[in-house]
């Protein structure tokens, strides 16, 4: 019974860190958009925010998601 008790609450434990981990990740990580490319030989090219061609698609890609969405 003891045992099982001290299972319990390393598990119980374990479990909140993974929760915390998820909520700090989700509320102070940075999010950053990018533009990813695939192309039809199976490569994949991604672009961060920032960089020269990025600058130039994100515009174009909120434009295409916001007609898409409405």
């Amino acid at each position: 019974m003891r045992a099982l008790r001290k299972l319990l609450g390393f598990l119980t434990l374990v479990g909140l860190a993974f929760a915390g981990i998820v909520v700090y990740r989700r509320r102070f990580a940075a999010r950053r958009e990018r533009v990813d490319l695939y192309y039809e030989d199976g490569a994949l090219v991604s672009l961060d925010d920032g960089s020269d061609g990025a600058v130039r698609l994100l515009p174009l890609a909120h434009e295409i998601l916001s007609a898409a969405r409405t």
